[in-house]
């Protein structure tokens, strides 16, 4: 029993939309759907799964604009970020119309905000939720111990480190959330990214320049 990983590409910014599917049951979960809905549908139709929830890392447009949309039309609720996001959220609709989205951002409140040490349950495998802020105060990854496998947002990516350079964004907290909160807990965690190709823990801990002291 394994947690299986479809990367999706979408938006302008070619962010990581990503569909985690437990291959036991089928059912899944959408995380971070920030636009061109028809590719995710052909994926969720191509991978035969049921999605029971939308996932959101963090409140940046290119993340979740789709959101809502998403989620309205599979009858699905919404987890996550944390609280301290709702105010990118609340500018989704300007952002995507900023930035010439064709699924126009609409503002949402969750199902439920997430903090650290939350579960989310897809199928018969369990996601460990961890906040992680740095790129933004609300930026929550979530990680399946079991599978070894996190999708980590924008985080940390293969080679670098999110930008800290946005309202309320903070390098020293998210240098500190990667390597006291992700980095321990284990070299051969595979990680998904916000955006380009995965990696490791172990290889990002050995190589990335942000990280090596």
């Amino acid at each position: 029993m394994t947690l299986k990983v479809a990367i999706i590409p979408v938006t302008p910014f070619e962010q990581n939309c990503t569909v985690l599917v437990c291959d036991q049951t089928m059912k899944a979960a959408v995380v971070d759907p920030g636009g061109d809905l028809e590719k995710i549908f052909a994926a969720i139709t191509e991978l035969k799964v049921v999605i029971e929830q939308v996932l959101v890392t963090h409140g940046h447009v290119d993340h979740c604009s789709a959101a809502k949309e998403l989620a309205t039309i599979l009858n699905v609720p919404i987890y996550g970020p944390h609280f301290e996001d709702a105010f990118w959220i609340d500018q989704l609709p300007e952002q995507a119309k900023r930035f010439e989205f064709t699924h126009l951002g609409k503002s949402f409140i969750p199902s439920k905000w997430l903090n650290d040490g939350d579960q989310i349950q897809i199928g018969n495998q369990s996601l460990e939720v961890v906040h992680c802020p740095g790129h933004t105060p609300g930026h929550v990854v979530f990680v399946d111990l079991a599978s070894r496998v996190a999708v980590v947002g924008d985080v940390l990516f293969a080679g670098s480190i999110g930008r800290t350079d946005f309202p309320r964004g903070n390098h020293q907290d998210l240098i500190k959330s990667i390597k006291e909160k992700l980095l321990p807990m284990g070299d051969d965690i595979t990680f998904v990214p916000g955006h380009g190709e995965t990696s490791t823990f172990g290889y990002e801990k050995l190589y990335n320049p942000y990280l090596v002291d």
